[in-house]
């Protein structure tokens, strides 16, 4: 594997990027418990990774390491300031305009308009982090792979930031909390049921027990 990652960084790098951010799509749809898997949306989502995501990650993690090579404190800050003030809202941007003229909307800024500062703010909790430690130490060769496990998790909350959220990370978490919630709910209910069962059987047989 890590001969295949040397050998052609390019085919390797995107491929895993691409595999990776529309698997956040899966999840995120059985995750929310749909009745019916949308692969269309999934599609749409893997076009967007497959064609910009990880083509850019590519070359844009190449081209800070030509500008501000290795992985001093200086460099990597470097890296982390123009990394997040320049390519965490470009592909914020085309994440949402791009699904939105997949899905054939009218409007393809109608989503980032109403969720884009929202989704970078989120983003910096999240984001800074994880490039600080891909900057730092791991090899060029397979940044764009370490970015792509990343955006993995970051693909869930985008898919359902478009579909159903408003980009804040308040709305991802009671939406995480909310199937959780449901179940306790049916749980409870399912008790409750059984527990009028067992005192429907109870006032039956009681009577026949007063007759004898």
């Amino acid at each position: 594997m890590q001969n295949a990652f040397r050998r052609f960084p390019w085919f390797t790098n995107v491929s895993m990027y691409g595999c990776l951010f529309a698997g956040g799509d899966f999840v995120h749809q059985w995750f929310s418990r749909t009745d019916k898997m949308d692969w269309t949306h999934t599609r749409n989502v893997a076009v967007v990774a497959f064609s910009f995501h990880g083509n850019f990650n590519f070359f844009w993690m190449r081209l800070l390491e030509r500008k501000f090579p290795g992985n001093s404190a200086a460099m990597v800050m470097k890296k982390l300031l123009l990394d997040q003030t320049t390519a965490a809202p470009l592909a914020t941007s085309v994440f949402y305009t791009g699904v939105s003229l997949l899905e054939g909307k009218e409007d393809i800024f109608e989503d980032w308009r109403a969720k884009f500062l929202n989704t970078y703010k989120t983003g910096l909790m999240f984001w800074p982090f994880m490039q600080l430690l891909n900057f730092a130490l791991v090899p060029l060769y397979v940044r764009t792979t370490f970015t792509g496990c990343c955006a993995f998790v970051w693909a869930i909350f985008l898919c359902f930031s478009q579909q159903s959220g408003d980009g804040t990370a308040a709305a991802a978490l009671a939406w995480i909390l909310s199937p959780k919630e449901k179940e306790c709910e049916r749980s409870e209910e399912k008790a409750d049921a059984e527990v009028t069962v067992e005192a429907l059987k109870g006032g039956t047989e009681a009577p026949k027990s007063t007759q004898n």
